[in-house]
This record gives C-alpha cells, structure tokens and sequence, in this order.
C-alpha cells in the first residue's frame, strides 16, 4: 500500500525543483494523480505472486505447456522510469497444471514492482518451480527500457532479452531449443 500523503509531497517537491509553479492550473492535482499513478504500477508490493499459481488441476501428460507474448509493463528501480516488452514461459508438467491465466497473473504482479529485469525474469521462474513444481520451467523476457530510449544512451528500439531456466530446461539444450523454435512461430 502507497503513502499517498508521501508521494503527493514528494512530487510538489520535484515540480518545484524542477522550476515549475505547483500551484498552476495544469498542475495543481498532478500530485494527487502522480500518487494514485503510482498505487496503481506499484500495486504488486503488497501482494503473493505465488498465489495466482496455488489453483492446480491433475493432468497425466508431461508435454511441455507454453504461454508466450505475454504483455507486461514495469518500473525500473534505477530511473524510476518504464520498461515494458513481452514475457514467455513454458514449463514441464509433474502431475499438475495450472490456468494459462495463472501465468499472466503472475508477471503481473511480479512486473508491477520496481524492478530489474533480469530479477523480474528469475522471480517468475522461481515462483512456478516453487509454487507448481513443475520438471522444469523456462522464461524468457524482452523488454524496451525507457531509460535507455529517453535518456542516456538515447537508443530507441533496442530491447533486452533475460532467459532463465530451471529444472530439465536447464539440463536439456534440445529443451532449450524446443523452446527458442516455438517463439519464432
């Protein structure tokens, strides 16, 4: 949960530093809204990213189960700015599966935190190794970040890729390529 108090002050605080009038007609509730902004991208601080995956249903298959170009938007905890890219998983079923929905979920709440997208990346995975103890899991993220496309370095387009795998995907490269031929369908 936000300190709504904190944040509007703290955004006075910016306008004024950065020169501007805070009392101005354009920006009089920009603190305010700035505040419910941030409950909002931020929200997934208080809650379980496990929990969407807790639902299971038996399955007697062991095939490999993918759910890709899932969209997905987060904070980076650097520059406080977005980055925001596609998330594909694919896990190895051991007796249990879960709703494709349950996967959205959690990135979801794990990409609605400030982040680092290679830590977003491993915490999806860890949670369904944890949580569904699959054979194996593999995820792998693509993310344009604001703060490479803004400021700095000034590269639009460019995107970062993070792959993590755990389990039989980590042991298996015909897995991992099995993998990497079902994204370029």
């Amino acid at each position: 949960m936000v300190d709504q108090k904190k944040i509007e002050d703290a955004v006075r605080l910016l306008l004024e530093g950065v020169g501007e009038d805070v009392s101005r007609e354009g920006l009089a509730d920009t603190p305010a809204r700035i505040a419910r902004m941030y409950g909002e991208i931020l929200g997934g601080m208080g809650e379980d990213a496990a929990a969407p995956l807790s639902r299971r249903f038996s399955v007697d298959s062991n095939e490999i189960v993918m759910e890709k170009d899932i969209v997905f938007y987060s904070m980076c905890e650097h520059h406080l700015m977005p980055f925001y890219g596609k998330a594909h998983i694919a896990y190895i079923p051991d007796g249990y599966v879960v709703g494709l929905s349950k996967l959205a979920r959690t990135v979801e709440v794990f990409a609605r935190r400030l982040q680092i997208q290679e830590r977003l990346t491993a915490q999806v995975a860890d949670a369904i190794m944890e949580e569904l103890r699959p054979q194996g899991v593999m995820v792998m993220m693509e993310a344009e970040h604001m703060c490479m496309t803004m400021r700095g370095v000034r590269k639009p387009g460019s995107k970062t890729i993070t792959v993590v795998a755990r389990g039989i995907f980590e042991e298996r490269i015909s897995l991992q390529n099995q993998f990497m031929g079902c994204l370029s369908r």
